[in-house]
């Protein structure tokens, strides 16, 4: 079996292969605090609670954007996994051709989530990730990394709005009947659902323009993917599980 970690600033998302099949997966929240010792007994614990065991994992790959859990997160999977964990980064083979100024600089989800789009869906591909920040990449049809957009992820902007002004409410994201809407909760769910949704739109009809093709699939991932989806006219595929599958094929091209 395989272990996969997506860690993301504010989730951490697990996955386990059978082959080439999810067979389970689990989120979990990141904290960079936590021990190896820690993540070793939370996993254990939620592997015992299914009915699986750890001593059946033959590898272990980890994408990360918090280089402060890496340390614990490669020591558990040594000592109570007893593998050398595969982390996707620079020297990681994974296929796609970087287009970045700077290819360090493009963060492991982007890249994980652009083999996979591509291997699953083609290409050229615009992926969307609706994380603590949306992302937007765009892969072209011949698996390039070109180069995309970073925004507030829809939370953080609920959080601010709720820290910022005084009188607003912390709310659950949440789809409003209305757009017109006549409470404070509401009017600000409004805001983030429809509000994003038109900033989705937006930027994929910018994202395909430049790409020369207006149709081009875009694929979006993520907590709140199937929310916002329902109110953008450019999602084509919500696919939950994007990040976990460009995991499994990136150990795949690297065992």
């Amino acid at each position: 079996m395989i272990l996969v970690f997506d860690v993301g600033n504010t989730n951490t998302v697990l996955g386990i292969y059978e082959g080439k099949t999810l067979i389970k997966s689990f989120r979990i929240s990141t904290d960079s605090d936590k021990t190896s010792d820690e993540y070793g007994m939370l996993i254990n614990n939620l592997f015992q609670h299914h009915g699986l065991n750890l001593e059946n994992i033959t590898a272990v790959v980890i994408s990360s954007v918090v280089p402060d859990l890496m340390h614990s997160l490669e020591h558990m999977a040594r000592k109570y996994c007893r593998v050398q964990p595969l982390v996707v980064g620079p020297g990681t083979k994974t296929g796609m051709n970087i287009k970045y100024d700077n290819p360090k600089e493009v963060g492991a989800d982007r890249i994980v989530n652009g083999v996979a789009a591509y291997e699953k869906y083609g290409g050229p591909i615009i992926v969307v990730d609706f994380g603590t920040a949306t992302t937007f990449c765009s892969i072209s049809d011949k698996c390039e990394y070109q180069g995309g957009v970073i925004a507030p992820g829809i939370r953080v902007s609920a959080d601010a709005l709720f820290e910022k002004a005084a009188k607003l409410p912390r709310i659950e994201i949440l789809k409003p009947p209305y757009v017109i809407c006549k409470n404070t909760v509401n009017s600000m769910q409004a805001g983030m659902v429809y509000g994003y949704a038109g900033l989705v739109d937006s930027i994929v009809m910018r994202m395909k323009t430049e790409m020369g093709n207006q149709n081009i699939t875009t694929v979006a991932t993520g907590g709140l993917a199937r929310l916002i989806s329902t109110e953008s006219k450019s999602i084509d595929i919500v696919d939950n599980t994007l990040t976990l599958e460009g995991l499994r094929i990136i150990y795949e091209r690297n065992k």
